[in-house]
């Protein structure tokens, strides 16, 4: 949604962050792979290859607020994603929360969000 605001370095830690998460659970849902597909193209990535980097070396990348928040929300669509949300993906966002400085409430309305935007798409595709 907002990921094109991110400078190309931001991009490529994103897509490798949006990969760590995708398959931390072990395995990537078909949902996963379909946003992660779906992030490469809006970034205009679709040949980039996912280098593995460790999560402490991607996060620093992200300096501004602003690319802070597009990560945290972007990453909270994609766990959401399959409708599970796994005990290592929760570790994982509360360490990256901590990480960038957001505090419970800013986390919770983030949080809150996605939920309401994933509860909108589903009932869309009803009609």
């Amino acid at each position: 949604m907002f990921l094109a605001e991110l400078q190309a370095e931001e991009r490529k830690a994103f897509l490798e962050l949006a990969a760590l998460i995708a398959k931390i659970d072990g395995k990537v849902s078909i949902f996963e792979n379909s946003i992660l597909i779906k992030y490469q193209k809006e970034m205009g990535f679709e040949d980039y290859k996912i280098k593995g980097l460790e999560i402490g070396e991607i996060l620093k990348v992200f300096k501004t607020e602003r690319s802070k928040n597009i990560v945290l929300t972007e990453l909270l669509q994609l766990i959401y994603s399959d409708g599970v949300f796994h005990d290592q993906e929760s570790e994982t966002i509360q360490f990256i929360k901590s990480y960038f400085g957001f505090d419970s409430n800013e986390y919770g309305s983030f949080k809150d969000w996605i939920v309401k935007i994933k509860e909108l798409t589903v009932s869309q595709g009803k009609h």
